[in-house]
């Protein structure tokens, strides 16, 4: 039986919270939320290990009191709201103080002080959040369906979670599998027993355990989220913070799942498998939910907080990683590009496979796709040979136009997650969302509406008079793109063919329906995108980390297929327009080994860790790159070429897999992609190689009243994302709140 949560109100921060965030909380010191203030020249300090002290989650943080020499610890106590903690504090196995699971945090402000008998003392301001959240992503979707009673995945005899209660939560648990020698994992029923079965393993931090994983299941901000880790639950102490397990190599992988179609409106049943032996024998910690795969929720935002919250459970129950490393393929590239751009230090490397930049950007290409498509197969069918279709598109296939179209709803990926109806159809409907709560323009015009932008309206605003809660504001637009420029200009494609084109090409009403004209952006939901970070900008996180990127190579698949190569280029553009270099990515090509790569990201960070220079942090990076983490593809018969990596030109890696194009590059749109309104200029006969008659000319004036794009300028209400943005509830960096009146 499905659940359908119901509504929770959002946190609402009272004044006095908000006097607490901004003035004297202790002894009359100032400070802004989450800063603490010292006095006597701060000797003790207080932080929080576990997440940002604005945003900590579920009533407890892991709290590090940093105690100077010559202070006895025994002489430090710690307040919660007045209230003596102490006892949950113990000494700092790193040295230099105390550190402490600090639990009982109302939702809202609490004030912690550390005390010393002598006078010395520190106090922090924590803002604490429910379980279930939400902190920054701003009001719960409804419907929600949980699906606790549906997820099996590594649970004892095939067993569920069991039902939920309203906000689709379950109590956690805890239990043991261990590996065979035979290779495969089996549940272990009683920990204190050693089947005779039991495997070894040496962790690449050279310790040889057995090899028992302790995995934890349960739910956190609406998602079923799994950790895992090396634990001997014989030999080894119950795990701590202060007690981390023996074969656990202090370091985090967070996998992120692919897909997107179909991915709102559910908790979902499946998340990336955290029992994953190459990163568990090697002695890493995995961590990861369901609302992390794209599949089941494609909203970066919401994908984002769910990853603090997950990783911020794992530290208050084992200790601060000396580094994270965020990776997934497809739609878990996205995830990945996200969290470490716009929470800066959530990811500490990133190695993503069929990489993209983000999502919104990467819905201008299938919007153009589907507009060509309707050109070329019902306004104008049987008028383009396959060969001018391909240099319109820009595409190395002929149907790439028509799968990544997807107007019949057959390849199930594609434009279709922009249309608010085909993603309900018979056999896509997401598991537990039923048909009577499908959008339907005339019979059901209050239903769910199935597209990336209502996903996440809380970013974008929602249209005042449209039904229900209102509809999204989409960050689309066409007007001034010259659809087939290149084309026109490489002899392809006649004059009159490019003038029909882009007089009759259109664009899409809000339920992506054809219509005659362009599809203009709402300008305050364009803004927000760059600003949240929406757009990735590669200027905030991703500026100061290791980055290994994976092209995909789905120009060359016949049927069409989205993961083109040309992608990858456009984060480097990001990283060399945002930082002026992209010396901390390196690419390389689509048959890389994923495990060598993880091996060559873990080298990486390892050297950054021992560098013991107080050089700046992306200093620190390019210099500690291993020699061998380089760019370079790989030929069919697995030879490593090394070289720069580059989207187009000479090279033996651009001859053995050359890359396409897309609409808009073709258009004239620069590699980076990263313009989702283009500003304009007047037409310009330089714009064109071949001659225009004066006919032509007037009839193309008429086409583009207004002027055509001028991609040497900025988009429009293009602007540099701000790190750690808030939709809310949290007030802190918030950008915009879809509740304000």
């Amino acid at each position: 039986m499905e659940t359908v949560s119901t509504p929770r109100r959002s946190l609402a921060l009272t004044s006095l919270v908000a006097a607490l965030l901004t003035s004297a909380v202790c002894g009359g010191a100032a400070m802004a939320a989450g800063v603490a203030a010292s006095d006597n020249g701060g000797l003790l300090k207080l932080s929080v290990l576990s997440s940002r002290p604005e945003l900590v989650s579920g009533g407890d943080a892991l709290v590090r009191v940093q105690v100077p020499p010559g202070i006895e610890l025994s002489r430090v106590s710690v307040l919660r709201n007045g209230q003596d903690v102490t006892a949950e504090f113990t000494a700092d196995p790193a040295g230099g103080g105390l550190i402490g699971l600090v639990s009982g945090l109302a939702n809202g402000s609490n004030a912690l002080s550390a005390l010393f008998k002598g006078g010395v003392h520190d106090h922090l301001v924590v803002v604490n959040y429910p379980r279930t959240g939400p902190m920054i992503s701003g009001p719960h979707e409804q419907p929600y369906y949980c699906r606790t009673t549906a997820f099996t995945t590594n649970m004892p005899g095939g067993a569920n979670l069991g039902a939920p209660d309203a906000n689709c939560s379950v109590a956690t648990r805890t239990h043991y599998m261990y590996r065979k020698t035979s290779g495969s994992f089996a549940q272990l029923p009683d920990p204190s027993v050693r089947p005779a079965d039991l495997a070894y393993t040496t962790t690449n931090a050279g310790k040889t355990v057995p090899y028992i994983v302790r995995l934890e299941t349960g739910t956190i901000n609406r998602a079923i989220y799994q950790t895992t880790i090396l634990h001997d639950p014989v030999s080894d102490p119950t795990p701590s913070p202060a007690a981390p397990p023996p074969g656990w190599n202090r370091k985090l992988i967070y996998p992120l799942g692919g897909g997107c179609q179909g991915g709102w409106y559910t908790q979902a049943s499946s998340l990336v498998n955290p029992m994953n032996d190459f990163y568990l024998r090697n002695g890493f910690g995995v961590a990861s939910a369901t609302l992390n795969t794209f599949g089941n929720n494609c909203n970066d935002l919401l994908s984002s907080e769910t990853i603090l919250m997950v990783k911020e459970r794992f530290i208050e129950s084992y200790g601060v990683p000396l580094f994270t490393i965020g990776t997934g393929s497809s739609g878990g590239a996205y995830q990945s590009n996200h969290t470490a751009d716009n929470y800066p230090g959530t990811f500490d490397g990133i190695v993503t496979t069929n990489s993209f930049p983000d999502v919104t950007t990467g819905m201008v290409g299938l919007g153009d796709a589907r507009l060509l498509d309707i050109y070329f197969n019902t306004t104008r069918p049987g008028q383009y040979t396959p060969d001018q279709q391909k240099a319109v598109a820009g595409f190395h296939q002929f149907n790439e136009i028509t799968f990544l179209s997807d107007r019949t709803g057959t390849s199930g990926t594609s434009a279709r997650r922009m249309d608010p109806r085909q993603v309900f159809q018979a056999n896509s409907v997401p598991v537990g969302v039923g048909m009577d709560f499908r959008y339907d323009p005339v019979t059901n015009p209050e239903g769910a509406r199935a597209t990336v932008y209502d996903h996440t309206a809380n970013v974008y605003g929602r249209i005042p008079g449209t039904p229900g809660r209102g509809f999204a504001k989409r960050p689309l637009d066409n007007v001034g793109v010259q659809y087939g420029l290149k084309a026109l200009n490489d002899g392809a494609i006649t004059v009159d063919q490019f003038i029909d084109i882009n007089q009759m090409i259109g664009g899409f009403d809000i339920d992506l329906n054809h219509v005659p004209e362009r599809t203009t952006a709402y300008l305050d939901a364009t803004r927000r995108a760059y600003q949240s970070g929406r757009i990735l900008n590669t200027g905030n996180g991703m500026a100061g980390i290791p980055i290994i990127t994976r092209h995909g190579y789905g120009d060359a698949v016949t049927g069409g297929d989205i993961h083109l190569r040309y992608w990858a280029f456009s984060i480097r553009e990001r990283l060399i327009k945002a930082n002026g270099h992209a010396n901390n990515q390196v690419i390389v090509g689509h048959t890389a080994n994923v495990e060598q790569l993880i091996g060559q990201m873990n080298a990486w960070l390892d050297n950054i860790v021992a560098d013991p220079s107080r050089r700046p942090a992306a200093d620190k990076v390019v210099r500690n790159k291993p020699a061998d983490v380089v760019d370079a593809c790989f030929a069919p018969d697995g030879t490593k070429i090394i070289e720069p990596q580059t989207a187009f030109g000479p090279g033996q890696c651009n001859t053995l897999y050359p890359s396409g194009m897309a609409p808009s590059l073709v258009a004239g749109s620069p590699l980076a992609s990263d313009i989702i309104k283009c500003q304009l200029k007047p037409l310009d006969s330089s714009d064109y190689a071949v001659p225009i008659s004066a006919q032509q000319w007037q009839a193309l004036s008429a086409v583009f009243p207004q002027g055509v794009c001028d991609w040497t300028k900025p988009g429009v209400e293009q602007t540099k994302a701000l790190p750690w943005a808030s939709v809310g509830p949290s007030p802190v960096n918030q950008v915009f709140d879809v509740q304000a009146p």
